[in-house]
């Protein structure tokens, strides 16, 4: 997450605002985390591995 990139911005989904980010694992392993800002801490809502047919790769949707 931290070497990671902001691949969509979310405004108030109704958790408020959010994004997601794109990365890797040490293991070379791409997975996606949405998440957002919550009472000034970084909030994890979800973490998944990006998989056809809803995304190319890792940082392209299908």
């Amino acid at each position: 997450m931290l070497n990671g990139i902001i691949l969509e911005q979310y405004v108030d989904t109704g958790r408020g605002e959010s994004c997601l980010v794109a990365g890797f694992t040490k293991n070379g392993k791409p997975v996606h985390i949405v998440c957002g800002e919550r009472k000034g801490k970084l909030a994890i809502i979800t973490i998944y591995v990006p998989l056809p047919p809803k995304f190319k790769n890792p940082h392209e949707r299908g």
